[in-house]
């Protein structure tokens, strides 16, 4: 067997690594890093017996390693060799070295910080840039800095920007090393793939079956995609000697071992894999690789605190990890199903899940590590601060947190279950209702994928899922539910009761789980707003897809829904009383008054609401709510309208615009302009509107009262002297002084009652003339002046000619100064 090209590189990472504490390692794939690395550092005196833990993204890619280095010793995983993932341990007391997925590694740190007995760490396939990697290397990196010195940590990687990383660990010797791989030839589609791509993948299966030899390897974004393109091939005739065997991380062991197992002689094998078989896993005897160029990851959105998969286009390092496959042991051929233009313009890599991450699970980590603010450790990509930020805010609702950030003995709790701080709030809560049992079942299969096959237009119903999983031991796996992962959730469930010491209360019904989940998304809980949509607690609103039972549910906890346009899709959902509500949010439920006008009946209406968040469970009237609310209320709904509907009568506004005028002479007196009396209607009209229950009790205020009230006892004595109602003309009428005009009030009045009069009537103390309107016998116009001694030296005789003519019988004097003035046509002999 030829040396693996790592061999060559091994001797100076033993270098490395004896003088200092930290290294990259950077190796092509198939260069055998994976599995001849922890091998070859088992002796090195500076490890002192101690363990080596190695970290990997996947837990088929944990088991496979640890079973090819077993297989190198000739020995059974479990005696030097072991390893540790999800619900499945192979240890003993002679394991020296543990592969692990990196959720185990930060469990480890938790329980021992300084890890004791732990050599040395190594971060495989660090390119991949989990959340869970990232947050393990920042908790080794303290640990080494503050409690162990003597800690080694390697990171091992394909394709990264080494130097970032040596930089983050001190300037950490790098050191690289070529693969071993043959010639690949890639081939492109011509024009952009139209429909879809299970289709386009059928096809190019087919085409490669015919045109080459060797084994076949294919790319597809989820298992869902996977299955399709199973059923698509079953009908092609393909040969009895080729096998089609799925690829992905729920499958079981004896699944994936079909898929990772060596053919038997003149077979061929096509493996229909997601991208856990882009690196660490080597699917033997592959010369042909399929890649459909796509990729399902977990994005996290801040502004609406939501999770969705979604499936994006593989960056270039990946869709170049997935073409090396097929040079593994000869020249191969990669088809991808894209162009080669559309090739230039993907993404160079993928973006660190850290930044697209829902962070409540570090942000409890952090906490319990005793760093609530992510600056105190070093990071190669620090967590975005918003959805840190909201992170933290969920967890002090689930009582994880203290207001400042520290972690409670409740969260303390949530931590050491190791389920996402949502489902373990739920776990927690649902014992003392003695529904711990069926807690575990819902946090187990909402963190699994989901268990109905048929993803498009599918039932939304938490329920029908959960009573699946209970029929799961006697059900064979057909039609739409998948019956094998049923059981398996079922089996992860009784492991998680166990660990928790609880039993079926023989309360557990399908209608709990509106309850329970509540406890878990009290940010989701829903309430119907018409037939299939709701309205969030969060204030966001969200829409059932197809109609289905649950589209005319009073509430609901939605558990799964997308981030798209302006209401969110709900895809996973369960029902929840208003009784049961009300009885599970008692402290978070906010009981307030409203006291608001109500413009459709002219009235200020009283509303108690008991109100969980945007949504508002229960309204009842009020019959008599708080006087000074209430007449807050009718304030500012007359603050909406003009004033014209307060009762102004002659006398009112007969005094308002007097005073207005003075306003403008003096601003000693109130401005009670339009405006001004809108904006102040608080301060002037309201302590008068205590009896007012409507629009119509106004017109019984005594409008002039209450604007007197706004003048001093001084103003109010010096108001008719500084401007008087009506002016007493020479002819002896009383006229009217029209205020409407604050800047110049007008006196109108026929010029005959005005001979003999020489100087401009004043008011305001003799500091304004008023505008005298001089009218015709008719009350026309026929001059505007404020300065009458001059019309009657100037004007007054062409007018007079004017007049003279049009109304004869009247009287015309030729000297207006010693005439005598008449409310008449001619005076009074």
């Amino acid at each position: 067997m030829n040396p693996l090209p790592i061999q060559s590189v091994l001797p100076e990472l033993k270098e490395a690594l004896l003088h200092h504490q930290c290294a990259v390692l950077v190796a092509e794939p198939g260069a055998g890093k994976t599995t001849q690395v922890p091998l070859a550092l088992l002796d090195e005196p500076w490890l002192q017996g101690r363990k080596i833990v190695m970290l990997e993204p996947r837990r088929l890619a944990a088991r496979s390693a640890a079973r090819y280095m077993a297989q190198q010793r000739g020995e059974q995983v479990g005696e030097t060799i072991g390893y540790r993932v999800k619900n499945d341990t192979r240890v003993g007391p002679k394991t020296r070295i543990e592969v692990i997925t990196e959720g185990i590694l930060t469990r480890m740190l938790q329980s021992d910080p300084a890890l004791e007995g732990i050599g040395a760490v190594i971060f495989d396939e660090f390119h991949e840039r989990s959340l869970h990697a990232d947050v393990g290397l920042a908790f080794s990196k303290q640990s080494q800095s503050l409690l162990r010195e003597d800690l080694r940590l390697l990171i091992m990687s394909a394709t990264i920007e080494a130097e970032e990383v040596a930089a983050m660990l001190d300037d950490a010797p790098v050191l690289r090393s070529e693969g071993r791989s043959y010639p690949v030839e890639t081939r492109y589609l011509e024009k952009q793939l139209e429909g879809r791509v299970e289709t386009a993948v059928a096809k190019s299966i087919q085409h490669a079956l015919q045109a080459h030899e060797g084994s076949m390897l294919v790319f597809l974004p989820g298992a869902a995609e996977i299955h399709r393109v199973e059923s698509l091939l079953a009908p092609l005739q393909i040969s009895q000697d080729v096998i089609v065997a799925p690829l992905y991380g729920n499958l079981s062991q004896e699944a994936q071992d079909l898929a990772l197992t060596p053919c038997r002689h003149g077979q061929r094998k096509i493996v229909l894999a997601t991208s856990i078989a882009e690196t660490s896993l080597t699917v033997e005897g592959v010369t042909v690789v399929i890649d459909s160029g796509l990729m399902r990851v977990s994005r996290f959105s801040p502004r609406t605190g939501m999770t969705r998969l979604t499936t994006v286009p593989v960056s270039q390092a990946s869709a170049d990890q997935r073409r090396g496959r097929a040079g593994r042991l000869g020249p191969g051929v990669c088809y991808r199903l894209w162009t080669e233009q559309e090739h230039r313009h993907k993404p160079q890599a993928g973006t660190p899940e850290i930044r697209e991450a829902d962070l409540a699970p570090l942000a409890l980590e952090l906490a319990a590590w005793g760093v609530p603010d992510p600056a105190e450790l070093v990071w190669l990509d620090p967590p975005p601060a918003p959805a840190y930020r909201q992170a933290r805010e969920l967890l002090v609702q689930l009582g994880a947190l203290h207001e400042s950030g520290g972690l409670t003995p409740h969260g303390k709790r949530l931590a050491e279950l190791g389920l996402h701080p949502r489902l373990a709030h739920m776990v927690l809560q649902a014992v003392p209702l003695e529904l711990g049992a069926m807690a575990c079942e819902l946090a187990v299969l909402l963190s699994e994928r989901d268990i109905l096959r048929a993803a498009k237009d599918r039932d939304a119903d938490v329920r029908t899922r959960i009573e699946a999983l209970w029929r799961a031991d006697r059900a064979e796996q057909r039609g739409e539910i998948d019956f094998g992962l049923c059981r398996r959730i079922a089996a992860e469930a009784k492991v998680l009761q166990q660990s928790l010491g609880i039993r079926p209360s023989g309360k557990e019904t399908a209608a709990a789980s509106g309850l329970l989940l509540a406890s878990a998304y009290p940010d989701r809980i829903a309430q119907r707003r018409s037939t299939g949509r709701f309205l969030l607690s969060s204030g966001r609103g969200a829409v059932l897809p197809e109609l289905q039972l649950l589209s005319n549910e009073p509430y609901l906890v939605a558990v799964e829904l997308d981030d798209v346009g302006s209401e969110s899709r709900i895809y996973l959902a369960a029902p929840i009383a208003e009784d049961e509500l009300l009885d599970a949010y008692q402290d978070q439920l906010i009981r307030e008054q409203e006291v608001a006008w109500d413009a459709q009946t002219q009235s200020v209406k009283a509303r108690e609401r008991i109100r969980l968040g945007a949504i508002v469970i229960k309204e009842v009237p009020i019959s008599s709510p708080d006087p000074d609310r209430r007449v807050a209320a009718f304030v500012q709904g007359l603050a909406q309208d003009s004033l014209d509907s307060l009762p102004w009568t002659r006398n009112a506004r007969s005094l308002q615009q007097r005073v207005n005028f003075l306003h403008h002479v003096d601003k000693d007196w109130p401005d009670m302009s339009e405006v001004v009396l809108q904006d102040t209607l608080a301060d002037w009209l309201a302590p008068h509107l205590y009896e007012v229950k409507n629009r119509n009790d106004l017109q019984r205020l005594p409008l002039t009262s209450i604007l007197e009230e706004m003048l001093t006892w001084e103003q109010r004595r010096q108001l008719e002297e500084w401007a008087p109602t009506h002016i007493q003309v020479p002819s002896g009428s009383r006229i009217p002084v029209d205020y409407s005009e604050p800047v110049s009030p007008t006196l109108a009045v026929r010029l005959q009652e005005m001979f003999g009069l020489a100087d401009t009537p004043r008011i305001a103390k003799g500091r304004v003339p008023l505008t005298i309107h001089l009218l015709s016998p008719a009350s026309r116009p026929v001059q505007v002046t404020r300065d009458l001694a001059s019309f009657w030296r100037n004007t007054y005789f062409e007018v007079k000619k004017d007049l003279k003519g049009r109304y004869p019988k009247h009287y015309w004097p030729d000297d207006p100064m010693t005439a005598v003035p008449t409310n008449r046509a001619k005076p009074r002999v």
